[in-house]
């Protein structure tokens, strides 16, 4: 066994003699794991109507990701992104400077003449969740049959939903998703083949994209690179402009 292997065993499994030895290893992996705290991005979008294949979108993310992660070598991406015909669902877990970096990605994009993304809004930014919901990072493109379904989505019957109720609905499919998939270990296109009922409403998308309390990637990256008012006096936040800038 190499001298890495058995470091990156716990002490107690170590040699005696070697116990007290701390490698090059363990201090520097040490260092960066204590640094990465993970960050779960759900965003969502609407696509144009000419966009001529949806493919290509998954591509792109797929090679952006690969670009961010050699960039970002200790940062794991996992996620899904969902490409339904005519919106966008991209769920991705990472740390903050990875999901920071697909939110200045997506404002390129929007800039460009011929955009692939037009309304995007941030629908939930968790900060140090418990655990990851995918093992790794996918994408999907729905068909048509997929995602025309008349299911009874109990949620969509009331026009004045409130968005917290819609943002759940969400939160919630993603949960038992993601419990499906510890169970079959399969990828999720797999398993959203055989239970459809597990991709969000497309009706539910539309409706959040249309509400102004959730915030674009541009007024998140403003929010981002704004500095808190300090009080020099007394050394402290101001806690009115504090609650003011959330």
């Amino acid at each position: 066994m190499s001298q890495l292997d058995v470091d990156c065993f716990p002490i107690s499994w170590k040699d005696p003699e070697d116990a007290d030895t701390v490698s090059m290893f363990d201090v520097i992996y040490g260092k960066v794991r204590e640094k990465i705290i993970l960050q779960r991005l759900i965003m969502i979008s609407r696509l144009p109507h000419d966009l001529a294949d949806r493919t290509d979108l998954g591509a792109y993310y797929e090679n952006l990701n690969f670009q961010l992660s050699k960039q970002y070598i200790w940062d794991h991406i996992t996620g899904l992104l969902l490409i339904y015909p005519s919106y966008l669902l991209h769920i991705i877990e990472s740390s903050r400077d990875i999901l920071t970096s697909v939110l200045r990605d997506v404002k390129v994009m929007q800039q460009q003449p011929h955009r692939t993304l037009l309304e995007v809004k941030i629908l939930f930014l968790d900060h140090n969740p418990q655990r990851r919901l995918f093992q790794q990072w996918s994408y999907k493109v729905l068909g048509a049959d997929q995602v025309i379904r008349d299911p009874a989505v109990k949620v969509l019957e009331d026009e004045d939903v409130s968005i917290e109720t819609l943002v759940c609905s969400v939160l919630s499919t993603q949960q038992n998703l993601s419990k499906k998939l510890e169970k079959s270990k399969a990828l999720p296109g797999s398993v959203l083949d055989e239970t459809p009922e597990l991709i969000v409403h497309q009706k539910i998308l539309e409706r959040l994209l249309g509400r102004e309390e959730l915030l674009s990637p541009q007024q998140y990256l403003d929010m981002y690179k704004s500095t808190l008012n300090i009080s020099m006096e007394f050394g402290q936040l101001n806690p009115r402009n504090l609650f003011s800038a959330v």
